[in-house]
């Protein structure tokens, strides 16, 4: 005798049968970095800033930061303080960058004994300061993180090497330099990292163009983005 927990299931005439869901559609491309109506493969093209950034942050400015730039206490050093999206940024004074960093670093209270790297960032829109080195600093012993930021206008691109105070920025400072132009005063051998020593210009900077430069390979060239296909 056949159980009932045996027997096949057999559907309720009454009830359709469900279909099965559609196979999910690709999400449909254009360009490498998804630009439309453009052949700027580049990921530039239509690049809009929608939100301006803050010239500074008035107090308090939340978590330990208000602490950090108590205990720091070189308000004439620093230009201006900016907190956005849980970050904590310290504008400096090129010339007292080093002091600054050397007292994040030695002092107890603070502790910055770790460098995450050194960057640079150029805008050219803000005259008088379109040079910035950018160094992330991270603290072992209390667990905080911190942004100090030097600027140098495109006339004088001079700014205190910190390879005194942290030594690996050796390599750092020269890739500023490299992709930049920020000339480190005091670095011990300011030379280019990744570009040959007699390279034209500084690759990473807005006014560098793009494409249509000559390139040292059988005479081939790189086209402008604006005449480069895009890809689906």
């Amino acid at each position: 005798m056949t159980s009932p927990d045996n027997l096949p299931e057999v559907p309720d005439a009454g009830v359709p049968p469900v279909p099965p869901a559609p196979p999910e559609q690709p999400i449909a491309r254009r360009g490498m970095f998804g630009t439309n109506d453009s052949g700027d493969t580049s990921g530039y093209g239509g690049l809009v800033v929608r939100r301006a950034p803050q010239l500074s942050t008035p107090r308090p400015y939340g978590g330990y930061f208000d602490e950090l730039v108590d205990i720091l206490a070189l308000d004439d050093a620093i230009e201006r303080v900016v907190v956005d999206r849980g970050e904590l940024t310290l504008h400096v004074k090129r010339e007292r960058l080093v002091e600054v960093c050397q007292k994040l670093r030695d002092d107890p209270a603070l502790r910055f004994e770790l460098s995450l790297g050194v960057s640079g960032v150029h805008y050219p829109h803000l005259a008088g300061e379109e040079l910035h080195a950018v160094i992330h600093l991270c603290s072992i012993t209390h667990n905080r993180r911190v942004r100090v930021e030097a600027s140098a206008p495109d006339a004088d691109p001079h700014i205190p090497s910190t390879v005194g105070v942290y030594p690996g920025h050796d390599w750092h400072e020269r890739e500023a330099y490299d992709f930049f132009g920020i000339i480190f005063d005091g670095h011990p051998a300011l030379t280019r990292i990744m570009m040959p020593d007699d390279w034209d210009g500084h690759p990473q900077r807005k006014d560098y163009p793009l494409g249509g430069i000559p390139v040292e390979y059988r005479g081939a060239t790189v086209p402008a983005p604006d005449e480069r296909r895009s890809y689906s």
